[in-house]
């Protein structure tokens, strides 16, 4: 079946963000420099939290060839970068991570499949020196960070083994992130595994993974508050109404529309009141549009669709400047198909 187009919004993968600062440090004075992102002009960025999950926000994605390059120099043994995995092994296996991260990153800017493999393998080759018992908590983030890069690229290649890979690391990783013990990483990884949940049930067309997919958010949501973590819980109640939409027009469902508008309200609340950047409260806002419309079709419902016509024109109108423009084609899409399900109710 054809899905809705809605939007999903990525919190910041923060295993990456210190990957790169680790990688920076390394570097001089003019480099460390020319990694700083340039905030001297201030424009509205409308893909912010929405490219996906490897989007540098603290540096500038122009160092990331020269800092892949000089990582992979050192672990082959380059002079005076010398990494040795017999004498330096803990050295040599969170430099394999931070290349990981930082190739994966490159492979999201770039689409490029061949960039997120060699990510994959370069977590794979630390896994072989992290374990769960000596190193736990450094297997437990390179297990998220293989998690993750192969969730970016299952969705790339719309395949489902890179999925399942995703989903084990993630479970892997939760066997040492417990609530209790780490609740922060076991709340990113929760939510991290309900997006993964949702791409593969996409695919798969199987509510079953929707339904995980769903329990993994309200897993995350358990441990979230505003004050704290606003942009992660505005993007845990949008990505679960997410999948709670998909998974009503899997079966036909308005109770479980109705359900995923009440959690996209939420994601709207939450952003505005604590003032996160405004597109994201109009992307929370376009889906539950497209959700409202959807319940109308579904049950018929000539005067929901009516609202929606007028909700989608004032969306057009006043925040076209923070929508991007596929964004912004969704809605005139929207707002056409409401009107055409109020003129067929008036001719007949």
């Amino acid at each position: 079946m054809k899905f809705s187009t809605v939007y999903l919004i990525y919190p910041e993968n923060r295993a990456m963000e210190r990957s790169i600062a680790g990688t920076v440090s390394l570097f001089d004075e003019e480099m460390a420099a020319a990694g700083e992102p340039d905030t001297r002009i201030a424009v509205a960025d409308n893909f912010l939290f929405t490219r996906g999950n490897f989007e540098p926000h603290r540096f500038s994605s122009k160092i990331f060839e020269n800092m892949s390059e000089a990582l992979e120099a050192a672990l082959a043994g380059a002079p005076d970068a010398d990494i040795d995995r017999t004498r330096e092994p803990a050295i040599w296996a969170d430099t394999q991570n931070k290349l990981g991260n930082i190739l994966a990153a490159m492979g999201q800017q770039r689409w490029d499949e061949a960039l997120f493999e060699r990510a994959i393998h370069c977590f794979e080759k630390a896994l072989e020196v992290y374990s769960q018992e000596s190193t736990p908590q450094e297997w437990a983030i390179t297990q998220f960070n293989l998690a993750t890069a192969n969730q970016a690229l299952g969705g790339l290649q719309e395949s489902a083994r890179p999925f399942k890979d995703a989903i084990d690391a993630y479970t892997n990783a939760l066997m040492v992130w417990t609530k209790e013990a780490a609740t922060e990483s076991w709340m990113l990884t929760m939510h991290q595994l309900g997006n993964t949940l949702h791409a593969h049930g996409k695919l798969l067309k199987g509510n079953r993974q929707f339904q995980k997919s769903v329990v993994a958010y309200k897993n995350a949501l358990s441990v979230l508050d505003a004050d704290n973590y606003a942009l992660e819980l505005t993007a845990t109640h949008n990505n679960r109404a997410v999948v709670l939409h998909h998974e009503a027009e899997s079966e036909d469902n308005p109770e479980r529309l109705e359900e995923a508008i009440r959690s996209y309200e939420k994601a709207l609340t939450v952003s505005m009141e604590q003032q996160l950047p405004i597109h994201l409260a109009v992307l929370c806002r376009v889906n539950k549009a497209t959700a409202q419309l959807a319940l109308a079709e579904l049950t018929k419902n000539i005067g929901l669709a009516e609202e929606m016509v007028d909700e989608f024109e004032v969306i057009i109108e006043c925040f076209s400047h923070a929508l991007q423009p596929l964004c912004l084609r969704h809605c005139q899409e929207q707002m056409k198909k409401a009107k055409t399900m109020t003129l067929v109710s008036s001719e007949s």
